[in-house]
């Protein structure tokens, strides 16, 4: 194939990705394949000569689709959706044929320029102090090992790229049992050590860290001799929507002198809706925050808003300027690829910029606003039907809740037998996750075409398979 080929098929396949989108709420929403089908139906070696591109897409349709979970799917409940609004993919369309690689302002100034505006965009949206400054990482995982890098260098006084860290004083990051796991592993691979990854007790009914807890534990660690280097706090965790008290957490990490990372990777989405923002009291004091417009927000997965108080820190802790990366003449330039992890940097910018200006603000928050208010009709359908129990309440459009009838056996078991039904059924999907130790079920509503039919249907699946199931 070559580029005198590439119109027809271009336009075959946005054919095909509209009649996709448009069809997807008709095929089950888990793919149904057994392990191993797709890898059994790949030949074993590649082609020694060219394939003509219609064998390959009807290998595509044939093979491929079959084992696909619908993330795009209006009735995706499960996990946090990774959305793709049409502008969206449009933009993707144009990066990908474009394919340029945006890892200094003079590889591509445009990529570099848009993003230092669709950054400031979103910290406008969210309300967030003027100070804030952005980058676009791929995930939230990336954001948060670059915030704890950078705590652990500024815990070591900026010696921790150049003498590592043996011999020195073991560092101490605190955070709450609710956070993502993406938090263990920034601290595995920083170098810093699970072991010293201080879990602080929750309470109340956000399941956020206890704020007069985080102030003992550090207090110990440092009349222990270990050295506190930082604090994660997390706004909409992913389990059951936990959300540290932000403000009351600020003001201890405050006291000690130690850098704040916020997570809100899911709800930070919904603070662009500013009757949501009393969720996060007090975030203009934070060093970082991250969250997901892939997730929420629409934009195409991948796409992570990065905010830090002061840049420098960031800069200083992952610079590097090799002969080859300097851009001569040009003064007070930026280079992203500085504030991230990877060198090579994709054009992410231009999917934020199609998607806001296709919607607006406005658009993006009805959007939002009507998860949140279906999710909650939903959990009070549930709170009111008998055999069901609310364990966890509605955080922004996420609850959990437990299957338990009159006589019913091992709770636990019941619970996960029930939600592997619903799954095996295929009409809508969910997860399971645990609460003080009991396997809970988890709903949260997020897809950018989900309707209010939708969320109902919920319901009447969950109440209908329940039924069936033995007890």
């Amino acid at each position: 194939m070559d580029w005198t080929d590439f119109a027809p098929w271009g336009r075959r396949v946005a054919d095909w990705a509209q009649d996709y989108h448009l069809t997807v709420r008709d095929r089950p929403v888990r793919a149904q394949t057994a392990p191993g089908a797709i890898l059994n139906a790949l030949p074993v070696a590649p082609p020694e000569s060219p394939e003509d591109m219609e064998t390959v897409f009807r290998d595509f349709e044939k093979i491929v689709m079959p084992g696909i979970t619908h993330w795009q799917h209006p009735r995706f409940f499960a996990y946090f959706n990774s959305n793709a609004a049409p502008p969206s993919v449009l933009a993707e369309f144009l990066v990908s044929a474009i394919a340029p690689q945006c890892m200094l302002w003079q590889t591509s100034p445009a990529a570099t320029e848009m993003e230092t505006r669709m950054m400031d965009w979103l910290r406008q949206s969210l309300g967030l102090a003027e100070g804030f400054r952005g980058v676009i990482q791929d995930s939230a995982s990336s954001a948060t090992l670059a915030a704890v890098l950078v705590m652990r260098e500024k815990a070591l006084g900026w010696t921790g790229n150049a003498l590592g860290l043996a011999g020195q004083t073991p560092l101490r990051v605190y955070c709450s049992s609710e956070v993502h796991t993406s938090i263990d592993r920034a601290i595995w691979v920083s170098g810093i050590g699970q072991d010293n990854l201080v879990r602080v007790p929750i309470t109340g009914d956000w399941r956020g860290m206890d704020p007069a807890a985080l102030e003992a534990a550090i207090n110990a660690d440092s009349a222990a001799g270990l050295t506190p280097a930082g604090v994660i706090l997390c706004v909409g965790g992913t389990g059951t929507g936990a959300t540290d008290p932000v403000a009351a957490c600020l003001d201890v990490a405050e006291r000690h002198g130690l850098y704040t990372h916020v997570d809100a990777a899911w709800a930070g989405s919904a603070m662009i809706c500013p009757e949501f923002r009393d969720h996060w009291p007090g975030i203009d004091r934070a060093d970082s925050i991250v969250f997901n417009p892939h997730k929420w927000l629409g934009a195409q997965f991948d796409c992570s808003a990065h905010f830090l108080r002061d840049p420098d820190d960031l800069v200083r802790t992952l610079s590097i300027q090799p002969e080859y990366l300097k851009t001569h003449g040009h003064d007070g330039i930026v280079n992203y690829s500085e504030w991230t992890i990877p060198l090579g940097r994709r054009f992410r910018a231009l999917k934020l910029w199609f998607l806001i200006r296709a919607y607006g603000l406005e658009g993006l928050r009805s959007r939002i606003r009507n998860h949140i208010a279906w999710s909650r009709a939903l959990h009070d359908r549930l709170a009111a039907t008998p055999g069901f129990e609310i364990v966890t309440p509605p955080m922004w459009s996420l609850f959990t809740f437990r299957y338990l009838p009159e006589g019913g056996a091992d709770a636990d078991a019941l619970n996960l037998k029930l939600v592997n039904a619903i799954n095996d059924d295929g009409r809508i999907y969910l997860t399971q996750t645990r609460v003080d130790g009991a396997l809970v079920i988890r709903f949260q509503a997020g897809q950018f075409e989900t309707t209010e039919a939708d969320v109902a249907m919920v319901y009447d699946v969950i109440t209908e398979i329940a039924a069936g199931l033995p007890r």
